[in-house]
């Protein structure tokens, strides 16, 4: 089944979320290369492709996991929740409709 792992940043996350993308990318690797990820990546703070100083305000990952514990436990496992990049990470069951 796919869930939703809806993630939201500490203030001002930018640096500590720099320092930690290249561990949190390699994990969404991972499930790419499984064939489980539907898609991934981070809300800009502000109304642009590129922030720039600005950050990002949190994440948002679609992908399949067997269950919603296994979902939970890969969501508490990301180097963004762990550095203290997320304050909330929140995993919902997702069913897809379109496209």
């Amino acid at each position: 089944m796919l869930y939703a792992i809806i993630s939201e940043d500490v203030a001002n996350s930018l640096e500590i979320r720099v320092k930690t993308r290249p561990a949190h990318i390699e994990r969404l690797e991972i499930l790419k290369s499984e064939g489980r990820l539907v898609l991934a990546g981070p809300h800009p703070a502000i109304d642009s492709i590129d922030p720039g100083t600005a950050g990002f305000s949190g994440s948002l990952i679609i992908a399949e996991f067997p269950s919603l514990e296994d979902a939970q436990a890969w969501a508490d496992a990301d180097p963004y929740y762990e550095t203290g990049v997320y304050a909330k990470v929140t995993v919902k069951p997702f069913k897809k409709v379109l496209p």
